[in-house]
């Protein structure tokens, strides 16, 4: 047997058995909760691979932890995961200074379950994680810990290293941030279903006038190649334009309907390999956002559904 005991009859519990159990339970916790980490990690960095390398870092600072000494481990996990992201923001921040180029979020493939939670959808959607990037590092870990994961205020506060009352004036002043820039309004998942299915059915046949019809006057395409591969290096505006860019590319790729990042979107293969991702933005019927996808280092996460939870 590998249980001991102690001359009073109590279990000993400095040998492996007891630290087995001590893993055990510190492994259940964080598997527990380790897509909500994940979803955590990637609204405030927008980038996948960057939010795996946070949670690497949550887990080896928990896997330090008494449990015995937590009464919250969702909460706890949580502030660890947010001063990990608030630090990777931080450094992200400059190199995206010296990007090549629109930096655009990195492209989840998402489960179906992700597009039925319209408040999370819209939170990890290309549109808002671009509005979320115009945040100072502080005033998007409260707003996305608020707004979107609904904590309460003081959570936050111990998470960021702030008073509560400054982290009610940041969230405050963050909503209004937002409101201003965000996207003009919220279309049903059937009308961006079917956009997206019309604007693909221009785009394959290389019909211009329906295509014109699809896309807003003031449409912007926005195209990441990281100076990796051939992109745009300045938004294309206007649906002249934009439709003139598709045109040019239409006859030599194939289109798949998919689900990124909790909405309608299209794989782009030429010669059957991931060649880009294009997200759109709808309102009120119309394309009035493009997100073109191309830097190979963003693909990676295009080969399996990501799952993520609030």
């Amino acid at each position: 047997m590998n249980d001991r005991t102690t001359s009073d009859g109590t279990k000993d519990t400095s040998g492996p058995v007891a630290r087995g159990d001590r893993m055990d339970s510190v492994t259940r916790a964080f598997v527990a909760h380790r897509s909500l980490l994940f979803t955590v990690a990637y609204e405030m960095l927008g980038s996948a691979a960057d939010a795996e390398d946070v949670l690497q870092e949550t887990w080896l600072r928990w896997a330090g932890v008494d449990p015995g000494t937590v009464r919250d481990p969702r909460a706890y996990l949580v502030r660890i995961t947010t001063r990990q992201a608030l630090s990777q923001l931080r450094t992200l921040g400059r190199r995206r200074e010296s990007y090549v180029g629109p930096w655009l979020p990195e492209p989840l493939l998402t489960t179906p379950d992700v597009a039925e939670d319209v408040e999370l959808a819209d939170s990890v959607s290309m549109a808002m994680l671009l509005v979320l990037e115009t945040l100072a590092p502080t005033e998007r870990a409260v707003f996305v810990l608020r707004e979107v994961f609904d904590l309460a205020y003081d959570e936050i506060a111990e998470a960021v290293g702030k008073s509560s009352a400054a982290v009610r004036q940041i969230a405050h002043r963050a909503r209004a941030h937002v409101a201003a820039r965000r996207p003009r309004g919220v279309a049903s998942a059937a009308e961006t279903r079917h956009t997206v299915e019309a604007f693909q059915r221009a785009v394959e046949t290389g019909d211009l006038q329906r295509l014109l019809d699809i896309l807003a006057p003031d449409v912007v395409l926005l195209t990441d190649g990281g100076g990796v591969v051939r992109a745009a290096l300045a938004p294309v505006v206007g649906a002249d334009e934009v439709a003139r860019v598709l045109g040019r590319i239409a006859a030599a790729v194939s289109l798949q309907p998919t689900q990124v990042n909790g909405d309608p979107a299209l794989i782009v293969r030429l010669g059957g390999e991931i060649d880009t991702v294009l997200a759109l933005r709808v309102d009120d019927g119309l394309v009035t956002g493009l997100y073109a996808v191309r830097n190979p280092e963003k693909l990676s996460h295009l080969e399996r559904e990501t799952t993520l939870r609030r």
